[in-house]
């Protein structure tokens, strides 16, 4: 993928979070002492400090923060610097409230937690470009600062916005984008339920409708517009940075945050990507963890997997070490024993070089006084610093994986059109949430990692060609030229998998008036001719490929082959007993299959051995399916992590020679981690 990275870490580096303003400036030289001694060297400041620059408007006050870097120099800690938009002070929201987000009912948010702004506020935009190049211009140059985070958390707490600059800008967006209204009419379907525009005036933001039945193809323009709005504002602070700060200091933002293009953003503002890992968040308080069904505290690999489709060598910004949870929510449990090292390696195995512990200390004020840090309210020594400092000693022993790759068996494919058709059309996500969940989960199970291809404008044929497998599970919306390259795809050699509900509506998201899949049907071979979501009167939906049997779950699409397509399984049972399920056609050099269904660990078992995919490293290890195993390669060397996210023991068999890295020791045979454990091995 044709990822913009300009900045790399050369060494596995650690650091921590720190918020100078919270604490005694008798703690500080203190605080980095300790934090030095742990192996921290780098700490993150400054993104909700507004106020300590300008504390009325228009009176900028630059000695506290000229204070503390003075003293990060003299004690050699490297400083990412943050910018305060994430936090507007109350002078400027008291005075400006046009700056406010509001409820789809119009309804504006109150001064007094954070994120309450809107991007489009012509005002806010003002005040926050002025801060940003205040603190760039006066700090830009300070030796101690090797990098600048912008915002925090862009699209966190809230990702929809409803103010009336919303509405102003949605329309100045929909402009450029039709041109005229005939345009928009036409894109929109507006003549259904009288819905046809004469006016630009007459079009805002979603507002609250009877029974939500909001216009399908304006809410995609929607959360298109959304996220071009908050790329502006990120590309805003962006290049006032860069007139200021020194060369090789990097502009990153921390996320990963819902309806924003994260790619684009990361290609058009950014130097490097950084994401928040909370893996303690998979432990909710309103079901069972011991009989969940998404691998807890493992299921943070899936979203670790979508951060390194936009960074292939990416931080971590905020890594927990404590339990997390506010004054009004969030309640969870402090990590046991060996958490806090399984987590940040988890971090580590799917591709991030930096890791910044969240936070130094627990904080004694506001609403976040239990989201715990390494250190407690009382400011001693304690079992999370100690393994913060083993952790270091584990983490610089890899230093060689640093850059290494990530190896995978094959690409999962996804769009951002399709994504956000997912907000819009609950038959479209139904369909994928279940086979993006199922398709995470079997890969864990089998050991059959995947790395996560998005398709976008500037996609390239280099971007898929080397994997030799590609699934595409439910691509709704498709347009020739993503038809064009997945055929280019096909014909060199790789094979496709589509699943169900694919190819049926065009890039508004109008249903097309073809055969299903419509675009993608010339390159499956496939004709759907009926389909249906599974009935509750009837058993579970289930195929047969010779012997085997496949389940079929929640969506079947009842196929025709066509064009010298064959049949590779069907149906079972239900109406369309005998009727193929599977079809397979080849193109070129490769194939493409059509899944009439939904994915699910059960059937991707199946498609994992069809496709010659299943446990690719089963020559170097027999793992069980309670073992996470990730290898990232580097120069031509293979380095296989074992992360043990059981309560218990856990035993697996390594089939060749390694060198276990913590330690230095050759490792083969019989292994066994211990509760939480991890180890990383450099194969021989």
């Amino acid at each position: 993928m044709n990822s913009k990275q300009n900045y790399r870490w050369k060494e596995m580096t650690m650091g921590t979070c720190y918020y100078p303003e919270h604490w005694k400036e008798d703690l500080w030289p203190e605080d980095l002492d300790r934090m030095l001694d742990a192996g921290i060297t780098v700490i993150r400041i400054a993104e909700f400090a507004w106020n300590k620059i300008e504390p009325e408007e228009g009176r900028f006050t630059f000695e506290f923060f000229d204070r503390f870097l003075d003293l990060c120099e003299q004690k050699e800690m490297k400083v990412i610097f943050g910018t305060p938009t994430a936090t507007p002070p109350a002078w400027l929201t008291t005075k400006y409230p046009e700056v406010l987000n509001a409820t789809k009912d119009g309804v504006l948010y109150r001064h007094g937690a954070r994120r309450h702004y809107n991007y489009n506020s012509v005002v806010y935009r003002k005040l926050s470009a002025r801060i940003v190049e205040k603190e760039a211009e006066h700090y830009g140059k300070h030796p101690a600062i090797i990098g600048w985070q912008i915002d925090n958390e862009l699209n966190c707490e809230t990702n929809e916005f409803y103010s009336e600059a919303d509405s102003a800008a949605f329309r100045v967006f929909l402009k450029e984008k039709y041109e005229t209204l005939d345009k928009l009419n036409e894109a929109w379907g507006t003549v259904f339920w009288n819905q046809t525009y004469t006016d630009w005036k007459e079009i805002y933001v979603p507002r609250t409708t009877l029974n939500m039945g909001i216009n399908p193809h304006q809410h995609l323009d929607y959360f298109r517009f959304l996220s071009d709005s908050t790329l502006r504002f990120c590309g805003m602070q962006a290049e006032i940075i860069r007139k200021y700060k020194k060369t090789g200091d990097y502009i990153t933002t921390n996320g990963m945050f819902w309806n924003v293009d994260n790619h684009r953003m990361e290609k058009e503002c950014l130097d490097v990507y950084t994401y928040d890992s909370y893996p303690s968040f998979a432990f909710g308080l309103d079901r069972d963890p011991k009989t969940a069904d998404d691998l807890n505290d493992r299921k943070w690999t899936m979203y670790l997997n979508e951060v390194r489709s936009i960074c292939p060598h990416f931080g971590i910004m905020e890594q927990q070490s404590g339990a997390n949870g506010w004054t009004t929510r969030m309640e969870g449990p402090a990590p046991r024993p060996g958490q806090l090292t399984l987590w940040a390696m988890q971090s580590v195995a799917q591709g991030a070089d930096y890791i910044s512990f969240f936070r130094w200390r627990t904080c004694t004020i506001g609403t976040e006084i239990y989201w715990h840090g390494i250190l407690d309210y009382d400011n001693r020594d304690n079992r999370k610093l100690s393994e913060v400092k083993d952790f270091y000693k584990k983490f610089k022993s890899i230093d060689a994986i640093c850059g290494a790759k990530n190896v995978a068996a094959f690409a999962l494919i996804k769009d951002y059109d399709n994504e956000w058709d997912t907000e819009v059309d609950v038959w479209h996500r139904r369909v994928s949430e279940k086979s993006e969940k199922e398709i995470f989960i079997a890969s864990e199970l089998y050991h059959t990692p995947y790395d996560i291809v998005y398709l976008q404008e500037d996609s390239e044929l280099s971007d898929l060609a080397k994997y030799p497998a590609a699934i595409y599970p439910h691509p709704t919306i498709i347009d020739e030229k993503r038809a064009q390259l997945l055929k280019e795809y096909v014909k060199q050699g790789g094979t496709l998998v589509i699943g169900c509900r694919s190819g049926y509506k065009d890039m508004n998201g109008r249903c097309v008036m073809l055969p299903q899949p419509g675009l993608l049907r010339e390159i499956t071979g496939s004709d759907v001719r009926d389909f249906t979501f599974e009935s509750p009167a009837e058993d579970t939906v289930w195929a047969s490929c010779g012997e085997e049997k496949i389940e079929m779950p929640l969506f079947n699409d009842i196929l025709k082959p066509i064009d010298k397509t064959k049949t590779a399984a069907v149906y079972g049972n239900s109406y369309y007993a005998g009727e193929p399920a599977v079809t397979e056609k080849e193109l070129g050099s490769g194939r493409a299959i059509h899944f009439g269904s939904t994915f699910s660990r059960e059937n991707l078992n199946w498609l994992f051995g069809y496709l010659g995919i299943k446990e690719p490293f089963s020559d170097v290890i027999d793992a069980p399916e309670s073992l996470e195993v990730v290898m990232r390669e580097k120069e031509g060397k293979k380095y296989l992590f074992t992360l043990n996210f059981q309560a218990g023991e856990v035993e697996f068999t390594l089939r060749k020679k390694t060198r276990l890295m913590y330690t230095g020791g050759e490792a083969e045979g019989v292994q066994s981690l211990s509760a939480y454990g991890t180890a990383v091995y450099e194969i021989v």
